[in-house]
């Protein structure tokens, strides 16, 4: 299970918020580079980076941190919030994504999503599934759909969807552990996906019940910031897998 930390990036800063709510943000760092460097010392490989200014927005903002990190270290990031347009998808790509996120794009134009998965292949777009009540969310978590989760996952599976990164908003920033049930309910229904569990992780023990779960990463925010979780505790985690 890759093991993959979150900046989120209001106006050029890494921050947290809670459930969500940009009205709970807290900063942890003025400069995301130092984060993330952090983070690959430690022998992370992967980064969830997700432009909250975009998120709100409705088009990508914080395209040069995006740059910054990923020129100056080498991991691979994920890149979300606010992408809206094939404009948005190209600069975030140019700006040395890996891999984007899509989600309220996929609830609220899905034949330009639907596109972006037949012109850049299914390793390069992720499918985000976020969901209030079981009910996904869209717009920076700020509305709700009127779709299901799962079958949603499953449409988009059947289109050609390989990773989704599932949040339960309920959870998120919490500090009050993930959505087990949740997560392996999405398994049963779709055991194929690459599922990407996200929000609420607390505990260190919490990793191996995801992986266990069958979960393919796991991203983790708040828990590494407010130090719950260790980053000596993620190398020995990472060391421990690749060694098996």
């Amino acid at each position: 299970m890759r093991i993959i930390p979150a900046i989120d990036i209001i106006e050029g800063k890494c921050v947290r918020l809670s459930k969500g709510d940009y009205n709970t943000k807290k900063i942890y760092n003025e400069d995301p580079l130092e984060v993330a460097k952090t983070f690959e010392d430690v022998g992370i490989q992967h980064l969830h980076l997700v432009d909250l200014d975009g998120a709100k927005s409705k088009h990508i903002v914080n395209y040069k941190v995006l740059e910054t990190i990923a020129s100056r270290t080498h991991l691979k990031i994920d890149f979300g919030g606010g992408l809206k347009s094939d404009d948005d998808l190209r600069i975030a790509f140019d700006s040395g994504a890996s891999q984007i996120t899509g989600g309220s794009i996929a609830v609220k134009t899905p034949e330009i999503f639907e596109s972006w998965i037949k012109r850049y292949g299914n390793n390069k777009i992720i499918l985000g599934a976020d969901a209030q009540d079981e009910k996904v969310a869209i717009s920076g978590w700020m509305e709700s759909s009127n779709k299901e989760l799962i079958p949603f996952i499953r449409d988009y599976y059947k289109k050609g969807i390989s990773y989704v990164i599932c949040t339960d908003i309920s959870k998120d920033g919490m500090l009050e552990g993930p959505s087990f049930e949740l997560y392996q309910r999405i398994l049963q229904e779709v055991p194929d996906i690459k599922l990407i569990a996200s929000g609420g992780i607390s505990h260190f023990d919490e990793l191996a019940k995801l992986a266990e779960a069958g979960c393919e990463g796991t991203i983790i925010g708040k828990a590494i910031y407010e130090k719950r979780i260790s980053l000596k505790q993620l190398e020995g985690f990472i060391l421990n897998q690749s060694s098996n």
